[in-house]
């Protein structure tokens, strides 16, 4: 093999290894960003409650 055929080889691998990493990545975000509006929701909610009921901070 020659120098040029393994950098092209190597190349396809690194772009193949990036884009299975991306998908890892884009995954966990996925499962995450549900948790991270449940949480948002609460904590919304949370103070609404408190504002309504009188004992948030002033």
């Amino acid at each position: 093999m020659s120098g040029d055929n393994k950098n092209l080889i190597i190349t396809i691998l690194a772009i193949i290894g990036g884009l299975v990493v991306l998908g890892w990545v884009f995954k966990l975000f996925a499962n995450l960003l549900g948790l991270l509006i449940f949480v948002g929701i609460v904590v919304v909610a949370v103070f609404f409650v408190q504002n309504v009921m009188g004992k948030g901070r002033r």
